[in-house]
């Protein structure tokens, strides 16, 4: 589990690399497949950044701390953090979707890993905990 959870973290720090790329990109954006599709628009958005900071800046921290919680099998502690970012990731989804109408394929990419990350960090909680004691 530790392996595929860090796996997971590292595509999530590629993935928030991306977007952080596309953030400080002036030109136009590759990831601009048509009105529905545009990275550029979503990561120049006022929605990108909280308190002066790339959201995207956050992710790469977030799926850091994540990968060496994992790399530690401090699951328990993996829990409520994965968890708020999937919560903030959520807010996020619906960001695009309600209110700005244009989705970042990179940020769907992110939400998409910090799922797995979820469920698989609360399935190895669930699991562990039904162990016997050693």
């Amino acid at each position: 589990m530790r392996w595929v959870l860090i796996l997971l973290a590292v595509v999530g720090i590629v993935a928030s690399s991306l977007a952080l790329r596309e953030h400080y990109r002036t030109d136009a954006s590759p990831c601009s497949i048509n009105e529905r599709w545009d990275c550029g628009i979503v990561n120049h958005s006022p929605y990108a950044m909280i308190h002066g900071i790339p959201v995207a800046v956050i992710g790469i921290a977030g799926y850091l701390l994540l990968g060496v919680l994992a790399f530690g099998k401090a699951y328990p502690w993996m829990l409520p953090l994965v968890t708020v970012a999937f919560a903030f990731a959520i807010h996020l989804a619906d960001v695009e979707s309600m209110v700005l109408g244009v989705w970042c394929i990179y940020c769907v990419i992110s939400l998409g890993v910090i799922t797995l990350m979820t469920v698989l960090a609360i399935g190895k909680v669930i699991v562990d905990s039904k162990r016997p004691a050693r």
